[in-house]
């Protein structure tokens, strides 16, 4: 009985011949195999690139953000400053805290207090305004997290759907030992290389994801402690504000 009329075996022509000749004689189930590892490799690919393109605009920017926050005597002279940089996740978490800041204040003063009139709030307000940098903080990473899952899960999944490939090779080579009656190089190779192709491109999926995983987490980290200390200042400077605020109307009266 030749190997050829054996379904799922993969005839010994391929022997010394190229990987597509491998592949070309590889099972259906080897095939959708490497299918899946291969979209698995394209979409962590292309993962990898929107993050890397995402965080390094978000890293070059950051610097030139917290020069302009710290430039200018009142917030809302800053905010001004900073509206060229609505791109920014720093830009949506002070702006959510400003706007929460001012709405406190009007509502304290009980008109509409406009930007030059500094900020009125309890400590209540002030805890409610930190609460809402950190949401909105939270919300942005999250934001930029998205994604990432994916490389995570193909760094996961991608060894073992090599290793299911590389058993059904190996299986494969003893099936055709067994038809045979004979464990000839031409009997188990066809098997074994196909194995190894599963193998190796199972690892070529899973590196690079694993390494852009790390890099990711390591970079939303980083941001995630810049926002942190971006919110503390905004708080400092809220604060500061409100002090001037009152001492200023302390000396009118």
């Amino acid at each position: 009985m030749g190997l050829s009329s054996i379904p799922g075996i993969p005839t010994p022509a391929i022997i010394g011949g190229s990987i597509w000749d491998i592949l070309a004689g590889s099972s259906g189930f080897s095939l959708l195999i490497l299918s899946v590892l291969l979209v698995l490799s394209i979409v962590s690919w292309a993962v990898i690139f929107l993050k890397w393109r995402s965080f390094k605009r978000v890293t070059a920017d950051s610097a030139r953000f917290r020069l302009l926050f710290r430039k200018g005597r009142r917030l809302s002279d800053r905010m001004t400053a900073l509206s060229a940089l609505q791109h920014m996740p720093h830009w949506r978490v002070i702006d959510a805290g400003y706007a929460e800041a001012v709405a406190f204040t009007e509502q304290n003063r009980g008109v509409r207090s406009g930007d030059a009139a500094g900020f009125d709030l309890t400590p209540e307000q002030k805890k409610a305004v930190s609460d809402t940098l950190e949401r909105v903080a939270q919300e942005e990473i999250g934001r930029l997290e998205e994604w990432t899952i994916f490389l995570a899960t193909t760094a996961n999944a991608s060894p073992f759907l090599g290793l299911l490939g590389t058993c059904w090779g190996i299986m494969n080579s003893f099936m055709g030992i067994g038809a045979t009656g004979s464990a000839s190089l031409v009997v188990v190779a066809p098997g074994i290389a196909e194995a190894l192709i599963a193998t190796v491109v199972g690892l070529a999926a899973a590196i690079p994801a694993v390494i852009a995983y790390n890099w990711c987490v390591r970079r939303l980290r980083v941001i995630s402690d810049d926002l942190s200390n971006l919110s503390l200042e905004f708080l400092t400077e809220l604060t500061r504000e409100n002090v001037r605020e009152t001492s200023e109307l302390s000396r009118s009266l």
